[in-house]
């Protein structure tokens, strides 16, 4: 799994005219789930998150989480993260899980963040959104199963 992890001081999902999913301060994270990828991987994932220090204390530093900065997350699945850009100019998506297992996966670790202690937001499974952020900082993680980070 690979994830893009972005502190946001407000963020939505549009859909059309209809927003699907907003917060305000909190983290937005777009999910990328790969085909040799498990629940193992949405449950370390989630854990992750969870506990990502990247909110400031009161003396600037980033040695807070989502959860000890009250804030929520809005999470949004992204199967481009899988794009691989090294052969010609079109990126191949080969790595990408197929859409039933991707979803199943997705769903899961949506399932975990939501039996946590903070807000979970999230947009539509495979509709085209506009996400719609204020990266506050700008603090951008990527986190990735493969790399073991």
């Amino acid at each position: 799994m690979r994830l893009v992890v972005q502190r946001v001081s407000e963020a939505s999902v549009v859909i059309g005219e209809n927003t699907v999913g907003a917060i305000r301060t909190g983290l937005v994270i777009l999910v990328g789930i790969a085909k040799s990828d498990m629940r193992k991987d949405a449950e370390y994932l989630s854990d992750k998150v969870l506990g990502l220090r990247v909110f400031p204390d009161d003396t600037g530093k980033m040695n807070r989480s989502v959860v000890d900065a009250e804030g929520s997350l809005l999470v949004v699945s992204q199967f481009t993260l899988y794009g691989d850009c090294r052969k010609g100019r079109r990126p191949s998506f080969d790595d990408a899980a197929s859409p039933e297992q991707a979803q199943e996966i997705y769903t899961y670790f949506v399932e975990r963040l939501k039996a946590g202690p903070v807000l979970v937001e999230t947009g539509v499974f495979q509709a085209t959104m506009e996400v719609r952020l204020v990266n506050q900082g700008p603090v951008t993680i990527l986190i990735d199963t493969r790399d073991g980070k």
